[in-house]
């Protein structure tokens, strides 16, 4: 046998192997609605099945997955598309956008381009014969798809006649493509409820839109909140589109919801501008997007350029990294934050997701681990969304063993063995009570005060605050509380060791053989200080002048953070002031209230708090400030008006942008709503801005900002 026909010989066991295994995997997805690997595993095995055809085009058939859209159930009856479904090629970097518009754009003169969001739904296919819905189908095959009209009757956004505005006649015949699915909030209700009632719970909402749609009993259906977005149409008779985008308007005309979110763009540099911008912004929609979606928007070209067996070549989509993977849940333990909340941790079999290797994941608290219904053993869902901590969505139940245990939350605490209790009476939160000597709480205390939200101290990252207190010699151990932070010397920090702890959950991080990783954190092997330790004592200096608000916000009041913090010191401008305010007037502050004003005095009235102020006062801790007031000179061009920040200014950082704000008699706040007088939106303006936008409130841009503080909101 010769080397190439070896090879050959390989390739062709290898596509048998996947041909069979990508077949299962649809068939869980499609049919049984249970899918046990990832969108993104479930990728790889199909780029690679494509890889050898490409290089073996002889393996290459009707059979051959790369041929053939999905599957469908028998338990339906048949429905046969009037135009074949097609699914898309996926891309997965923006080079290869590049390659196909290239390929594309040479057929088509004077190409634009129609973004949209890629749903992650369950696609559908909707029949209406002179304006009623006469029938409605799953994919399937792309050639047959299963009969659910009588289910998709019951999702309020499928309009069972269409009606005309007098621009659009309503077709003699039209068929609808679109995908039904589940809004996040209305998923994670779904999840509860199931729970409650002790149903399944489903993995993400894509699976939940889907088990829901394909229902036996319509009724059952019903009961669930599914919703329904057209993006694109099949068959037509009177009326004849010439874009995509012309299809778009037509739609809504006649009361078929479409994305809020499509754009006609005319270079492929802007359709790189929208992939960024919904990559960035992906989780602020109300529905789950795995990509975005690119297509010609001449009907005329498109039919020119044609398709493949399985993918039109006049579109394409582009898949974000993949956010979502499977893994095994090796464990549950359990993490106390800084108020002393106790908090379940998944501990995972590492698996990278979202461009970072993950091997925790929270699980809120031990009713969360219920109503999630996950065992540990199980193979679980996890999620990483951009920078937000992993969590784990749901269990993969169809491949349960049976050897599979319950967690159960622990008694005491993990990090001092306190038992643990509820704070207050109703508490669904367990809280170790012992907030002076617990190590886990005073870490996490010193992580926070060490953040931009407060001291702003580069060089006292999460490792440095685990050394301060849980050295592996605990006669190295330096601070008791944060009374001393700002009294650290540098012959003590030197010998400590310290175990490397996830900044996210506080257990201690492992090594390829499964060993705590264990650092000399403050010294060189040489035993000298380290830069980033020297940089630490310098910033820890330089920190005593940060603005008092900064100060209040780092004593970790329970309830108290940035926002009541500025609003405490702008009414106050002196800590001790605070410390001897009684509990009526602090409630009475805007932006402070009764739950504030009550966990202040609380936290005052005990004597190592209160200790915590004079060390820092003596150690030159800035504890009072001026107050800006009317009398400033100021014209109060906002007085009365309520602004909201968002993106970076130039010229201004977000604290003076607030405090020109501020000084002219307006008031400053983190959400947007109705009752917002206006929003400043900066470079990178996110979802703030998207929502102003939709409640109708006024935007100023970074070069309007400057006209807002002269002459007001008009």
């Amino acid at each position: 046998m010769t080397a190439e026909e070896k090879d050959f010989t390989q390739a062709k066991e290898r596509h048998e192997e996947l041909a069979a295994e990508i077949t299962e995997h649809r068939r869980r997805y499609y049919v049984d609605d249970a899918p046990t690997v990832s969108d993104a595993a479930f990728d790889r095995l199909m780029h690679e099945l494509i890889e050898l055809e490409t290089a073996f085009p002889e393996l290459v058939n009707a059979d051959s997955p790369s041929q053939r859209v999905g599957t469908y159930s028998t338990a339906f009856a048949p429905v046969r598309h009037p135009q074949k479904m097609l699914s898309l090629d996926d891309v997965f970097e923006q080079s290869e956008v590049r390659a196909w518009a290239d390929r594309v754009t040479p057929h088509v003169p004077d190409a634009r381009y129609l973004c949209e969001v890629k749903i992650d739904g369950l696609a559908v296919d909707l029949l209406y014969i002179k304006g009623r819905l006469t029938s409605a189908a799953t994919r399937g095959d792309g050639v047959t798809g299963e009969d659910v009209t009588a289910n998709v009757a019951t999702i309020g956004a499928v309009p069972q006649r269409l009606v005309s505005d007098g621009d659009y006649p309503v077709p003699e015949r039209l068929e609808v493509r679109g995908e039904v699915y589940i809004a996040v909030e209305d998923f994670e209700a779904l999840n509860a409820h199931q729970v409650e009632v002790d149903g399944p719970v489903f993995a993400n909402p894509r699976n939940a839109a889907a088990g829901s749609l394909r229902q036996k009993d319509a009724t059952v259906t019903a009961s669930r909140p599914l919703s329904f977005i057209a993006h694109g149409i099949g068959e037509h008779v009177g009326f004849e589109p010439d874009g995509q985008s012309h299809s778009y308007r037509a739609l809504d005309s006649w009361g078929i919801p479409t994305s809020p979110y499509w754009k006609l763009v005319d270079s492929v540099s802007e359709v790189f501008d929208y992939i960024d911008h919904y990559g960035d912004n992906r989780h602020s929609l109300i529905h789950e997007i795995d990509g975005i979606v690119v297509k010609i928007d001449d009907i005329a070209s498109q039919e020119r350029l044609g398709a493949t067996a399985r993918a039109p070549r006049w579109a394409v989509a582009y898949k974000y990294p993949p956010e979502e993977v499977n893994t095994r849940l090796l464990d549950v333990k359990v993490s106390i934050g800084r108020t002393g909340r106790a908090t379940p941790y998944a501990v995972l079999a590492p698996v990278r997701v979202a461009g970072s290797e993950v091997e925790f994941a929270t699980l809120h608290n031990a009713d969360q681990v219920r109503a999630k219904g996950v065992l540990i053993g199980d193979l679980v869902v996890v999620r990483k969304a951009g920078d937000v901590i992993p969590e784990v969505v749901g269990p993969v139940t169809q491949v349960r063993t049976g050897n599979e245990r319950d967690f159960e939350m622990p008694e005491a605490c993990p990090e001092c063995g306190t038992a643990l209790a509820p704070a207050a009476e109703g508490d669904v939160d367990l809280r170790c009570p012992n907030a002076q000597s617990c190590p886990g709480q005073l870490r996490e205390r010193l992580a926070f005060l060490s953040g931009r939200s407060c001291f702003d101290v580069d060089g006292m990252g999460y490792v440095a605050c685990a050394a301060l207190v849980q050295p592996l010699d605990p006669s190295q151990r330096v601070l008791d509380d944060e009374s001393g932070v700002f009294a650290l010397r540098m012959e003590d920090l030197l010998p400590i060791q310290t175990v490397v702890r996830d900044p996210d959950t506080g257990l201690p991080k492992h090594d390829a053989e499964g060993n705590e990783k264990v650092v000399t954190y403050f010294a060189t092997k040489t035993g000298e200080p380290k830069k980033t330790t020297i940089q630490m004592l310098d910033n820890l200096e330089k920190a005593k002048e940060q603005n008092l608000w900064r100060v209040v916000n780092a004593l970790s009041i329970r309830h108290v953070g940035p926002v009541s913090a500025q609003a405490l010191t702008e009414y106050f401008g002196d800590i001790q002031k605070m410390m001897e305010a009684d509990e009526a007037e602090l409630a009475d502050i805007d932006g402070v209230g009764p739950t504030i004003a009550a966990a202040i005095k609380e936290w005052f009235s005990v004597d190592w708090h209160r200790n915590i102020v004079d060390c820092w006062r003596t150690a030159g801790v800035r504890m009072r400030e001026d107050v800006e007031t009317e009398g400033s000179g100021l014209s109060q061009t906002l007085a009365g008006a309520t602004v909201v920040i968002t993106g970076a200014l130039e010229g201004y950082t977000r604290d003076s942008a607030a405090a020109a704000v501020k000084a002219r008699g307006g008031k400053v706040t983190s959400s947007v709503s109705k009752k917002t007088s206006v929003v400043v939106a900066g470079e990178s303006a996110g979802s703030k801005y998207d929502k102003a936008l939709k409640l109708g409130v006024p935007v100023v841009d970074s070069d309007g900002f400057d006209g807002l503080l002269e002459s007001g909101v008009e």
